[in-house]
C-alpha cells in the first residue's frame, strides 16, 4: 500500500484479490467511484491494484476496503511500521475491521511491494492447488465417461457413483472461485465469464446428480420407445474438464502478472547500499537511508554514486548507461551533476548531495514504472463483453423453455420434458467453446512466437500489438549494435597507420574506456604488435598521457592536444566532418607531433534498415528516441531510413513522449534494451524489450525478443494479426453452434418434426464446437514469418 497527499486529498494504492476478468476490475472501479469521499478511482487488472483518491475528512481506508469487500472482492492492507511518521491518523473504521485480508493471518508487511508480491504468490499458489485437484480427480472421471460402459474393466458396479464422488470436490473446491465471482456479479445485476463457467459446470453437475439419483424421472421423459434398462446420460466429465481447463489458463495468467514487481525490485537493487560521508572532518561509511541533503560524499574510482549531487572537487568519467542507455562514458568536472547508481570509472570525486531517497533520479524511474504499470487500462476481452449479454439471454431462453414446455407438454411428462429441454439449452450453450476461443488461439500464438524468438508475457499484449499505429525505437542496442567499432584511421606523415595503431593500442591497453576496447580490437584484427608501456597516466575527461619505449604518447580530445601545445590543425577539418556524422574522434600525438586520428562509432544492426522498411509498409509510423546527441542520432536515422528522431532525451522525456503519442490517439509500441527504457516500455501500449539488453527492460516490457533483430518486431506484429483473426474466427464458430443449437434445444422444431434435442446430442454439439475451436487454433502452427 502506498499513500501520497495532495492538497486536501489523499491517494492510496491497494492490492486487490479475487479479480479474474476485466468485468471484475470495472465492477470494483464503479463501486469505489460511487463511494462517499472518493474523488477518483482506477482498478488495474494486470497489476491487481486499486488506486483511490479520497478526502480524508469524509472517508478513510476502512470504508474504502469495505466498499471493495461489498463488491465481492478483497484488499490487502499492509501494516505501517511503528516509526513511520506518515501513518494515517484516521482510519475511519479500520480498527473495527477484523484485521486485513486473512490469507495466513494478519500480515506484517511495511513495504507495499511486499504486499503486491504476496498477492501474486498467494493467488498463484491457490490456483495451482485447485488445478492439481481438478486434474487428479477429473482425469479418472473423463476416462470413465469416455468408456461409455464399453470397456469391461471400467464397467463395474458403482462406476457412475464414483464419477459423482470424484467430481464433487472439483466443482465445490476447485471451481469455488467461479461460483463466488458469479454470485458477486449477480448481486450487481451483471454477468461475465465466471457466470458462464458457473452456470455451465453447475447445471452439468446438478443435472448429473439428479439423473444419477432419480434415473426413472429422466427415462420417462425419453418416451415409451426408450429401453427400460437405459440409463440417462451423465455430464460429470464436462463439469470437471471445464473447471480444470479454465483454472489452467488463469494459473498461467497469474504467473505472468507476478513478473510486474520484478522490474521494480531489480531497479532498487541498482542502488548503492552505503555512502562515504564526510562528517566532523572524517570519512564515515553510512547506510544510504541515513544520507541527508547537503552531506559531502566521497566516491573512489570503480564505486557507485550513492545519491544525486553536484561535484565540488575532482574530475572523472562516469558510466551513466543505466540512465541514458549510451555506452560512452560521460566526462564530469566541478559543477556537474552526478546521479545515484551510476558508476565512477576513474578519478576520485567529492560531491554535495542534493537529492536523496525518493527524490533521486533512480527513485523517480522506479515510480514511473510503477505508475505506468498501474495506470494502464486493462484490455477488454471480447468474450467478456459478449458474455455479459449472451449469458443472461441464454438463461432467460432456458427459463422460457422450461415454462413453455411445462404448460405445453402432456401432464404425465410435463415436468421431466420441461427440465430436460431446460438442461439441453444450458448444456448446448455451455461456455466451453466460448471460453476456449481466446486462450487456445493465444496459447498457440504465443508458442509460435517463442519458436520465432519472441517471448510474450500476456495474451493481452499479443492482442494489442496488432493495433499499434506507431513504433518508438531506442537507438543504442536496439537500432544499433551498442558496441563501438573503429570506423576511420587517418595517419599524419611521417607516421604510418601501423605506427599510429601500435602506439595508441599500447596506450589504451590499460584503459577501460569503450573507445579503448574498439581500438584494441582493430589492433588485434590487423595483427599489429604492441610495445611495452613504461608509464601510464589517465587524464579524466581528457585522455591518456603515456611513455612507451621512451617515446611520449598523448591520446585524447582536441582540447588535450591544444593543452599540450600540439599542432593538430592539419586534421581538424577532417575530424569535424567525421564528428558531424555522429562518430567519436580521438587524436594521437607522438613526441609532440600529431600522429593521426582514429574515429569510432556505433553501427546500425545488419537487419535494422530492412525491418524499418517493412514496418513502414505495414502502415506503422517509426520514431527513434535516444539520449545521444542530434548528430549521432541523425546519422544513424539516415542510414536506416527513419524520418522522425527525438534526440538528447532523458528517461522522463521518453515517458512523456510516449504519453503524448497516446494522448494524440496513437497506439504505441516501444522497443528498447536499456534500464533507461524501462519506464517508457511500461508506459507504452505494448513494450518490447531486446533480449540482449538489461534484465530490468525485459521485466518492464510485455514482450522480449530473444535475439537483437528488429525483424522479430515485424514477425510479432504479423503473428499478432494472425492470432486475433483466429480468435474472431473461433468466437464466430462458437456462436454458430449456439445460434443453431439453442433454438433446436428449446424445441422450435418439435411442432414440425416431432424431434427434440436430447441432452446427449446437446453435449455432442457442445463438444463439436469445442473441437472446431481447437482445430482452428492449431492452424496457427502453420504461421511462417515473412523473410
Amino acid at each position: 500500500m502506498t499513500e501520497t497527499r495532495q492538497a486536501d486529498t489523499e491517494r492510496v494504492d491497494l492490492p486487490i484479490t479475487g479479480m479474474t476478468c476485466a468485468s471484475c476490475a470495472n465492477r470494483i472501479e464503479k463501486s469505489l467511484k460511487k463511494a462517499d469521499g472518493v474523488s477518483d478511482a482506477t482498478v488495474n487488472l494486470a497489476t491487481e491494484r486499486a488506486t483511490v483518491h479520497f478526502d480524508p475528512a469524509v472517508t478513510g481506508l476502512g470504508n474504502i476496503v469495505g466498499t471493495i469487500r461489498q463488491a465481492g472482492y478483497d484488499a490487502i492492507v499492509p501494516q505501517r511500521a511503528p516509526s513511520d511518521p506518515h501513518a494515517m491518523h484516521d482510519m475511519h473504521g479500520m480498527d473495527e475491521m477484523h484485521g486485513t485480508h486473512d490469507m495466513h493471518g494478519t500480515h506484517d508487511m511495511t513495504d507495499p511491494r511486499d504486499a503486491h508480491a504476496h498477492v501474486h504468490e498467494y493467488n498463484y499458489a491457490e490456483l495451482k492447488k485447485k488445478f492439481i485437484v481438478a486434474v487428479v480427480l477429473g482425469l479418472p472421471v473423463l476416462v470413465l465417461a469416455m468408456a461409455h460402459g464399453q470397456i469391461e474393466l471400467l464397467n463395474f458396479p458403482g462406476a457412475r457413483w464414483l464419477q459423482l464422488i470424484l467430481t464433487t470436490p472439483v466443482v465445490f473446491y476447485s471451481g469455488s472461485g467461479f461460483f463466488k465471482a458469479a454470485w458477486g456479479a449477480a448481486r450487481h445485476l451483471a454477468a461475465d465469464m465466471n457466470t458462464l463457467v458457473a452456470v455451465g459446470t453447475g447445471v452439468a453437475y446438478l443435472y448429473s446428480v439428479a439423473a444419477l439419483v432419480y434415473p426413472e424421472f429422466f427415462i420417462a421423459s425419453m418416451g415409451s420407445s426408450a429401453p427400460h434398462a437405459m440409463e440417462p446420460p451423465l455430464y460429470f466429465e464436462a463439469a470437471a474438464v471445464i473447471t480444470a481447463l479454465i483454472l489452467l489458463g488463469r494459473m498461467m495468467e497469474s504467473r505472468a502478472k507476478g513478473s510486474a514487481t520484478a522490474a521494480i525490485k531489480k531497479l532498487l537493487g541498482l542502488q548503492a547500499k552505503t555512502a562515504r560521508v564526510v562528517r566532523d572532518g572524517r570519512e564515515v561509511d553510512t547506510p544510504i537511508a541515513d544520507v541527508l541533503v547537503g552531506d559531502m560524499i566521497v566516491v573512489r574510482p570503480g564505486e557507485k554514486i550513492p545519491v544525486d549531487g553536484v561535484i565540488v572537487e575532482g574530475v572523472s568519467s562516469l558510466d551513466e548507461s543505466m540512465l541514458t542507455g549510451e555506452s560512452m562514458p560521460v566526462d564530469k568536472k566541478i559543477g556537474d551533476s552526478v546521479y545515484g547508481a551510476t558508476i565512477n570509472l576513474n578519478g576520485a570525486l567529492r560531491f554535495e548531495a542534493n537529492a536523496v531517497g525518493k527524490h533521486t533520479v533512480l527513485s523517480r524511474i522506479v515510480e514511473m514504472v510503477e505508475q505506468a504499470q498501474g495506470s494502464r487500462a486493462p484490455i477488454a476481452r471480447l468474450a467478456d463483453v459478449v458474455s455479459g449479454i449472451f449469458t443472461p439471454i441464454v438463461i432467460l431462453i432456458a427459463i422460457a423453455t422450461f415454462v413453455i414446455w411445462y404448460f405445453a407438454a402432456p401432464p404425465e411428462v410435463r415436468l421431466s420434458m420441461a427440465f430436460v429441454n431446460f438442461v439441453s439449452v444450458l448444456i448446448i450453450a455451455c461456455p466451453c467453446a466460448l471460453g476456449l476461443a481466446t486462450p487456445t488461439a493465444i496459447m498457440v500464438g504465443t508458442g509460435k512466437a517463442a519458436e520465432n524468438g519472441i517471448l510474450v508475457k500476456t495474451g493481452a499484449s499479443l492482442e494489442t500489438l496488432q493495433k499499434i499505429t506507431t513504433i518508438v525505437l531506442d537507438k543504442t542496442g536496439t537500432v544499433t549494435t551498442g558496441e563501438q567499432t573503429v570506423s576511420d584511421i587517418i595517419a599524419s606523415p611521417p607516421f604510418t597507420e601501423t605506427d599510429l595503431l601500435s602506439m595508441v593500442g599500447a596506450a589504451e591497453l590499460s584503459s577501460e574506456h569503450p573507445v579503448a576496447r574498439a581500438i584494441e580490437k582493430v589492433v588485434a584484427e590487423k595483427s599489429i604488435s604492441i610495445p611495452v608501456i613504461d608509464r601510464f597516466e589517465a587524464l579524466p575527461g581528457q585522455g591518456i598521457n603515456a611513455i612507451i619505449q621512451g617515446r611520449k604518447v598523448v591520446v585524447g580530445k582536441l582540447d588535450l592536444m591544444r593543452a599540450m601545445n600540439i599542432d593538430a590543425s592539419e586534421l581538424e577539418a577532417k575530424a569535424t566532418d567525421i564528428a558531424s556524422q555522429g562518430r567519436t574522434v580521438v587524436f594521437a600525438a607522438i613526441d609532440g607531433l600529431l600522429a593521426g586520428i582514429i574515429a569510432v562509432s556505433d553501427k546500425p544492426k545488419r537487419d535494422s534498415a530492412d525491418a524499418i522498411a517493412r514496418l513502414k509498409e505495414m502502415g506503422i509510423k517509426v520514431v527513434m528516441v535516444t539520449g545521444d546527441n542530434e548528430q549521432a542520432a541523425g546519422a544513424i536515422a539516415r542510414l536506416v531510413g527513419i524520418e522522425y528522431v527525438n534526440a538528447g532525451i532523458t528517461p522522463e522525456g521518453k515517458v512523456a513522449f510516449v504519453k503524448k503519442l497516446r494522448a494524440d490517439g496513437e497506439i504505441v509500441g516501444m522497443v528498447g534494451d536499456g534500464i533507461n527504457d524501462a519506464p517508457a516500455l511500461a508506459e507504452a501500449d505494448v513494450g518490447i524489450a531486446i533480449g540482449t539488453g538489461t534484465d530490468i527492460a525485459i521485466e518492464a516490457s510485455d514482450m522480449t525478443l530473444l535475439r537483437g533483430d528488429l525483424r522479430r518486431v515485424v514477425t510479432a506484429i504479423e503473428l499478432s494479426r494472425a492470432t486475433i483473426r483466429n480468435v474472431k474466427q473461433n468466437l464466430f464458430w462458437a456462436f454458430v453452434y449456439n445460434v443453431i443449437g439453442i433454438p433446436i434445444a428449446a424445441g422450435v422444431l418439435y411442432p414440425l418434426t416431432g424431434w427434440l434435442l436430447s441432452p446427449i446430442i446437446a453435449s455432442a454439439a457442445m463438444s463439436m464446437s469445442s473441437v472446431s475451436v481447437v482445430i482452428n487454433s492449431l492452424r496457427l502452427r502453420g504461421f511462417r514469418a515473412a523473410q
